[in-house]
């Protein structure tokens, strides 16, 4: 089983927008680029790869490396048979993983693996911007106190 380690490979799978979400995990998943599915499964290329992430959310750092091996264990069991051969694959932890039993686990990646490459991507986000750093404010400009116009 190969890896994705850099962010920019997190960031490609993320941005197609495919993704299905179980109780005790999210898979998110995505067609590598550059790679032609139909006739070059057999190549080394042509192997699925997997990333692993969990966010500050679920809990401190031992909790979200234990979360990370649980969801590798789940992988290992099961990318070799149902991974699609040149996707890349994101697992990102969930609050439950911590809890839930393995083999519900390995249940829930089962599930997501077969229904990934059939889910259509997410609508993007339509929510208005969030105000704050970096966001550009909309509207009529204010002059500073005590500045004539």
């Amino acid at each position: 089983m190969e890896r994705l380690k850099k962010r920019a490979e997190f960031l490609r799978v993320a941005g197609t927008r495919r993704k299905w979400v179980t109780q005790g995990l999210i898979l998110q998943g995505a067609p590598r680029p550059g790679i032609s599915l139909d006739t070059e499964y057999a190549s080394e290329d042509a192997l699925a790869r997997v990333g692993f992430t969990v966010t500050k959310k679920v809990g401190k750092a031992v909790v979200r490396n234990r979360v990370r091996r649980r969801l590798r264990a789940v992988a290992e069991q099961l990318m070799a048979e149902l991974a699609l051969p040149g996707w890349d694959y994101v697992v990102i932890g969930r609050n439950q993983t911590i809890d839930r039993p393995f083999d519900k686990l390995v249940d829930d990646m089962r599930f997501a693996l077969r229904r990934v490459p059939d889910a259509k991507p997410s609508p993007a986000d339509t929510r208005r911007p969030r105000k704050g750093r970096g966001a550009k404010q909309s509207g009529g400009s204010t002059p500073a106190k005590g500045s004539a116009k």
